[in-house]
């Protein structure tokens, strides 16, 4: 892929993640569950559009959200033409009704007010919309090491920096909550064999080290 001269540290940090063994079919299980429709689909947490322009590719009308400009720009550089909206997930950029689905990737784990988020996304979705929301538990992390001990304390370490670690593991009682649905949940592991693990580990420690 190749990268444009706009990509900030965390449009190449996302690059990493996204393409890691296994994350390139969970995004096309999300996109699966969306199903297909003439609403678009609101991509919220887009980053730099990659998900925007693979639903764009399977013929799926899609708008990208988030609240980093800079971001934005990246994704307009990669994928001109797409959809891309400076905007925040309690305060969506569209109107009611307008989306036929939401879709929301590595974004809940950083808000403060989930709920208000999913308040929002009922209140642009249209009668019948789905809602997909994918993350990860930051708690649930596994590890082959020989120091359980300080591998786990790397863990929670890393885990306590995030705003709302385990909101992965509460998206079934959130969604209900907030008035959603048939509400469904799935689990899938990423295994990661390789030196991208190391590199990942060493990226943990190093958070959770920091003051």
């Amino acid at each position: 892929m190749s990268i444009s001269q706009n990509t900030t540290p965390l449009a190449a940090l996302l690059d990493v993640f996204d393409t890691l063994p296994g994350a390139p079919e969970l995004r096309a299980r999300t996109y699966d569950l969306l199903g297909t429709g003439d609403r678009p689909v609101v991509d919220v947490g887009c980053g730099a559009g990659r998900a925007v322009a693979e639903l764009s590719a399977r013929g799926v009308p899609a708008i990208g959200v988030d609240r980093d400009e800079q971001m934005i720009a990246t994704g307009r550089s990669r994928h001109p033409g797409a959809d891309l909206r400076v905007g925040d997930a309690g305060a969506l950029p569209l109107a009611d009704g307008e989306a036929g689905g939401y879709r929301a990737d590595k974004v809940f784990h950083d808000l403060a007010d989930p709920a208000a988020a999913l308040a929002e996304a009922r209140r642009v979705l249209a009668r019948g919309g789905r809602a997909v929301l994918i993350g990860q538990d930051w708690d649930t992390l596994v590890i082959d090491a020989a120091d359980g001990a300080l591998t786990r304390a790397v863990v929670h370490a890393r885990a306590d920096r995030v705003t709302a670690p385990r909101s992965a593991r509460a998206y079934r009682a959130l969604l209900l909550d907030a008035g959603f649905a048939d509400v469904t949940v799935e689990v899938h592991t990423l295994l990661l064999p390789g030196p991208e693990a190391t590199a990942m580990l060493g990226g943990f420690a190093a958070a959770a080290t920091r003051p």
